[in-house]
């Protein structure tokens, strides 16, 4: 039966605290680049301003395959981020993040879902500036976020564990929940902080829900959220858990995730998982505890409607995107053609073994693996774009490597 979950006005730590799953939103960044409305490279979102239709319906179509909530589409919108390396701008932070929230908040009225403002790493970070600099660059995102009253918080794709900190505390000043996830494996963030202890970190920092986002494929994040919930309760400390992953099988990566993979990010399409696969993620997630499950880069709305078809029965409901679309395949069964219509069955899909059609390409990659991280001078940011100077050392870096 397709219909609306019970509880659509309480916020996320009531429906959490009461044991609902909450599904979270796909990758906006990479949806909308494909879309022709993000540039690859600086992956900022100006088109919350420039292009609203584009940014309201791919809202509207989470909406509809089942996501409970409309996370503002403001990744990397920090002014820092907006006008590092030579970026144009249009369009101020402030006006950028403002659009995001309206926009999310215009389409979660349409239905069950809740508005999350979100903040993400900063170039200021990655170039040494101090605790305060950085800290004023969230403050500035979250004076919009209260000004447009979201509902929740989420501190999102963090590679250090410090800076994450400095995220949740700002953003704890508002009163609302909160939500942390970090781009870390199983090896822990780019210190080497285990995942564990990353967790108690930012339970202590204040932050009420906390897990992976981005870079590693679904079970690897899954893993690491376990590994972060052992950890929290082995400290005697207690969290709600999330998992937001990429929508790319990944089990060649190193500690960096996907943007170590050659294939980063232009040719991700053969590693694509496929709505079955999602459907394993969904039910591994929920069964080693995680209630708030989404996705990432890659994530368009048929993952998510497989997320919430997974967890129908636990859930109450169907999506309405559901209404097009039969269960396990059911829809077949209306196919002309009767060797299709044979594959209308739950064990066909589940035993599948997709072929990619590329039989000179390998089944994985070697990661570039350069081991560049916080305070080394090929990550130190600015304004100015990217002289040829500063990319003849990487190209010849690169060719070497290979």
């Amino acid at each position: 039966m397709i219909m609306a979950p019970a509880g659509a006005k309480r916020n996320i730590l009531e429906r959490l605290d009461a044991g609902e799953i909450v599904i979270g939103d796909g990758g906006f960044v990479f949806a909308l680049e494909k879309r022709g409305y993000v540039k690859a490279g600086p992956w900022t979102p100006e088109a919350a301003a420039e292009h609203p239709e584009a940014v309201r319906q791919l809202h509207r179509e989470f909406l509809r395959a089942g996501s409970n909530v409309m996370q503002t589409f403001t990744f990397y919108a920090s002014d820092d981020k907006l006008e590092n390396r030579g970026n144009a701008q249009r369009f101020t932070g402030t006006q950028i993040n403002e659009a995001a929230c309206d926009l999310a908040r215009e389409v979660a009225n349409e239905g069950d879902a809740m508005v999350a403002g979100g903040v993400s790493q900063t170039p200021s970070y990655l170039s040494c500036k101090c605790e305060d600099e950085v800290k004023g660059i969230f403050k500035r995102q979250l004076d919009v976020f209260v000004k447009k009253n979201v509902d929740f918080m989420i501190a999102e794709y963090f590679e250090h564990v410090e800076e994450a900190e400095w995220a949740v505390q700002v953003l704890k000043t508002s009163g609302k929940p909160v939500c942390a996830t970090l781009c870390i494996g199983p090896d822990g963030d780019l210190n080497g902080v285990s995942p564990g202890d990353c967790a108690v970190r930012l339970v202590k920092a204040g932050a009420n829900i906390v897990g992976i986002n981005c870079h590693f494929d679904p079970m690897t994040c899954v893993k690491t959220v376990k590994m972060m919930k052992e950890g929290v309760e082995r400290a005697g400390l207690k969290a709600h858990y999330m998992v937001q992953p990429l929508a790319f099988h990944t089990p060649d990566c190193n500690c960096q995730g996907f943007i170590d993979l050659p294939e980063f990010p232009f040719g991700l399409e053969p590693r694509i998982l496929t709505r079955w696969d999602m459907h394993k993620y969904a039910r591994e997630a929920f069964n080693v505890g995680i209630r708030f499950i989404g996705g990432c880069c890659g994530f368009e709305p048929y993952h998510i409607r497989a997320v919430a078809e997974e967890l129908a029965t636990e859930r109450g409901c169907l999506p309405a995107a559901s209404e097009k679309h039969g269960n396990w395949g059911a829809g077949l069964e209306m196919h002309t053609k009767p060797w299709v219509r044979a594959r209308a069955r739950r064990d066909y899909w589940e035993k599948l073994k997709p072929a990619s059609g590329r039989p000179k390409c390998p089944s994985m990659s070697t990661p570039d693996s350069w081991g560049v991280t916080k305070g080394h001078a090929d990550l130190m940011q600015h304004k100015e774009a990217t002289s040829q100077e500063e990319l003849k050392p990487l190209f010849e870096k690169a060719k070497a490597s290979h």
